[in-house]
């Protein structure tokens, strides 16, 4: 008998509307999870739930605001029961250089993508120690490793934070059975890089394609699965090869 790989799982997935966060709830749903989809735009976090099962619901969230997360984690908590997964996608990308980088820029870059993720970390912790299990997949980034290419410090300084943030996790939550890990895409085609230049860094990858949110959403899938019960504390590079370390 064939079992689907994240049968009677439940995954609670941000910035899940679309991109990056609707692939992996796609391929979260066709392994047998129920997903709770967090997202600020709850017109596309609905459109994501018509596609999925009929056990999934939408939760809107603000990631950067602590009242809001809370919430949404005790709704998806509620009507689930169970939260097995937590995938912390939400994100921002404003370019900008280091000349041109405003404060506000800076702050909520800074808000979504690395307080965004400890806030959402930091109200599940309870729940998953409760439970003895848990797994936590962040959303990197290549520019964590090479100080960004085109997207600018503060997207850069937000992702070398998540993977910081994703190794202390791991060591501190191990002896409760909680794996946290996290994934560091390169180009990906989505809506929130729709304005870069990707033809131009083509050329750079080795494999000679741009990434897609699929591509991603594998990966994920891998790391939620208890295929990857002895993994914690890595970041996977998703990028074409772009960069090899």
């Amino acid at each position: 008998m064939v079992t689907k790989r994240l049968e009677g799982k439940t995954a609670l997935i941000t910035g899940a509307g679309s991109g990056i966060g609707r692939a992996i709830s796609e391929a979260f749903v066709r392994e047998g999870a129920r997903i709770a989809v967090a997202d600020i735009n709850t017109e596309s976090a609905q459109e994501t739930v018509l596609k999925l099962s009929s056990e999934s619901i939408m939760v809107p969230m603000d990631v950067a605001s602590k009242t809001s997360v809370q919430k949404g984690v005790e709704n998806a908590i509620t009507h689930f029961g169970q939260i097995d997964i937590l995938v912390n996608n939400a994100g921002c990308l404003l370019f900008s250089t280091f000349e041109d980088c405003s404060e506000e820029t800076w702050d909520q870059t800074v808000d979504v993508n690395l307080k965004g993720t400890f806030l959402c970390t930091q109200a599940i912790l309870p729940h998953m120690k409760e439970r003895g299990a848990g797994v936590i997949i962040n959303l990197s980034s290549l520019a964590a490793k090479t100080g960004g290419l085109v997207s600018g410090p503060a997207y850069a300084a937000s992702k070398a934070g998540i993977s910081a943030l994703t190794l202390g996790t791991a060591r501190a939550m191990a002896p409760h059975g909680i794996r946290a890990v996290a994934i560091a895409p390169g180009v990906i085609e989505t809506p929130m890089t729709a304005n870069s230049d990707h033809e131009s860094v083509k050329a750079e990858i080795p494999l000679g394609q741009i990434g897609q949110p699929e591509d991603v959403a594998h990966c994920a899938l891998f790391l939620a699965s208890d295929e990857a019960r002895h993994i914690t504390g890595e970041i996977i590079d998703v990028n074409g090869g772009l960069f090899m370390d």
